[in-house]
């Protein structure tokens, strides 16, 4: 164990949980949620949002945002961590390595819980919309769950898939209550995510194959082999495609812009693909990371500015 380790100090223990959890990853979720406010947020009788109200809101979202992130990734990191330490590619994450210990990492992870429950509670207060503050417990179960699936089930991807596809559906439902059962694109957007986190989440499961066949856990790929899993990666996100299209579809909102980045992202997930089947494991840090990261952040820049 490191000397910051044993110190227990507070700055070493948060370097190390945020050295775990990587500001990047952020785009995988964040945008769909933004996203997902923007398409309910309340107007005006023009039309025009109104941002005081608006804003305010918005700032909770990206709040509750950080939050759960941070909850749920480092629940991860405690329930994978023996897993983790005899894994040569995870094994030097905070926990295995000893920069962080499971104390640490339990009152971290049980601050950021309680400070989501605390930001959903606020919409209830300044706003009167305790939706948020009801369901806040039962989400913060439901994105710690993917953590355990690998366990019990090849499946394991889909729950991820689900967890971060709550992103666009919390948000819209903490903004807009009323608006929510009537605007079809956000319940489109949130199964996108769910089918396009799955599908990337297979890619990113090939690197430990090998690793997870060995320990007897669970993944597509470890089920599968490589070449099987391959191809339910690509027809995941060729669904994910088609939701994407749905959504653009089913809010005349989502203009020209909009239509251009979904061609964009087809065009994304078809090079993600290109480079994992001529890469193989090479290709994995581009086609997981930055290709997706790109699709998060195109599809939501292009949904603002349509929706604005």
């Amino acid at each position: 164990m490191t000397q910051s380790a044993r110190a227990g100090g507070a700055l070493p223990a948060l370097r190390a949980a945020a050295s775990d959890i990587k500001l990047a990853h952020s785009v995988f979720a964040l945008p769909f949620a933004v996203l997902g406010a923007f398409l309910v947020a309340p107007r005006s009788a023009s039309g025009a949002i109104d941002w005081p109200p608006f804003s305010r809101m918005l700032a909770i979202v990206i709040a509750c945002m950080f939050f759960a992130r941070t909850w749920a990734m480092l629940f991860n990191r405690i329930a994978d961590a023996a897993i983790d330490g005899q894994n040569p590619r995870t094994a030097r994450r905070a926990i295995p390595s000893g920069r962080l210990s499971s104390r640490a990492a339990w009152t971290l992870a049980l601050g950021a819980a309680a400070c989501f429950i605390a930001c959903c509670t606020l919409f209830g207060l300044a706003f009167a919309n305790w939706w948020p503050a009801m369901l806040s417990l039962p989400v913060l179960l439901w994105i710690a769950l993917y953590s355990l699936t690998k366990r019990f089930t090849a499946l394991c991807h889909v729950f991820l898939g689900g967890a971060l596809a709550v992103s666009p559906l919390a948000a819209a439902l903490a903004v807009g209550p009323d608006l929510l059962p009537a605007t079809p694109a956000v319940w489109l957007l949130a199964l996108m995510v769910l089918l396009w986190v799955a599908g990337f989440d297979v890619i990113y499961a090939l690197q430990d194959i090998d690793f997870d066949r060995q320990r007897g856990l669970h993944s597509i790929p470890a089920a599968l082999g490589w070449r099987r899993a391959a191809w339910i990666s690509r027809a995941l996100h060729a669904a994910a495609l088609a939701a994407l299209v749905g959504a653009w579809r089913a809010d005349p909102r989502l203009g020209t812009l909009f239509a251009g980045a979904v061609a964009l992202v087809a065009a994304l997930l078809l090079a993600e693909h290109t480079v994992l089947a001529r890469k193989g494991k090479q290709g994995l840090d581009m086609a997981f990371f930055t290709l997706n990261g790109v699709v998060a952040c195109v599809l939501g820049a292009a949904g603002l500015v349509d929706l604005l």
